[in-house]
Parts: structure tokens; sequence; C-alpha cells
């Protein structure tokens, strides 16, 4: 089994439950075990226009799943829980593969790390609260580095508590 990384987000109707939604989906598939999920966090949104703010988190998981099927799995989530692409930059559920154990990936279908998962704060400070240490595969940075760099950017995120602890359900 090998550790994954999950980014997760959701600017339409209820965040938390959003995000909870698609963790618990996430734990019911097979080969997947969810091992930690952060707080989530409030955020403006980063690089696109809208008046909807962001919940975010980050859950760590051990998989047997390839790196490609994980990200299949967690775009046929997305679209369970009622993403729509063609609909918008809006999302009620979005799930992006941070990373995949230290793999390093050009592919089209998946880029490893994740592209912007070293400048964004509003995934670095969730995933900060899970591996601080943890070294960037491709920048050779810890997370906590990463994570001080881009507050010192001006990025903003606030973090909040579950509302639901109960319904983390880790295992």
């Amino acid at each position: 089994m090998v550790e994954a990384f999950i980014g997760l987000g959701s600017n339409l109707g209820d965040g938390q439950a959003n995000l909870l939604a698609a963790w618990q989906r996430l734990g019911q598939e097979p080969g997947v075990m969810l091992t930690a999920l952060s707080h989530p966090y409030r955020t403006a949104p980063v690089g696109m226009v809208t008046s909807h703010w962001f919940t975010n988190a980050v859950g760590s998981i051990r998989t047997e799943l390839s790196a490609d099927k994980l990200l299949g799995v967690l775009l046929a989530i997305e679209i369970e829980l009622g993403r729509n692409r063609a609909q918008g930059r809006d999302r009620a559920v979005d799930m992006d593969l941070l990373l995949y154990d230290a793999m390093v990936s050009d592919e089209s279908y998946c880029t490893l790390p994740h592209p912007e998962l070293a400048r964004r704060l509003f995934v670095l400070a969730p995933l900060a609260e899970l591996a601080p240490a943890l070294v960037h595969p491709r920048l050779g940075r810890t997370v906590r580095e990463l994570c001080d760099a881009a507050e010192r950017s001006g990025q903003l995120v606030e973090r909040h508590e579950w509302r639901d602890r109960g319904a983390l359900c880790l295992r």
C-alpha cells in the first residue's frame, strides 16, 4: 500500500457537509483506507471570479490503487456528488490527487505532485497539519517550508472546526 494525499474543496451548498460526504464515499472504495483528515479551512476563491468562498481540507489515505486508478475514482466521486464541469468553475465537490508517495509524473492525465500544490495556502495549510515534514518530491522543500512561504505571500485561510466530528469515519 502507498500513502496518498487528497485535496478536497467545495464552494456550493454546505461546504463541510459536501467534503465529509466525499471523504466518506472515498472510504467505501475497495483498496482505500482513510487515515487522517485535516480541519476544514475557509478561503476566498483563488484564480477564479466567483462570490462563493471555498471550504477546503486535505485527507491522507493508504491505497492499493495505482495513481491513475485513484484519480479516476476521485473524478467519479465528484460527478456522483454533483460536480458538473460544464456548469462552470463553482463546484459542490472538488477532489485532487496531491501526492502519491514520492511519485513524480508528467502524464497529461495524472501530473504528480499536483502542479499547484506548492503555491496554494488553502492546500498547504491543511496538508501541513497532517505531514509538515513531508518533502515535496520535485522541490526538495518540506510542506511546512512551502506553507510558510505561501503565508508570507499574503494568502489567507481561516481554520475551522468540523461541526460533526463523528462523521469523519476514519478506518
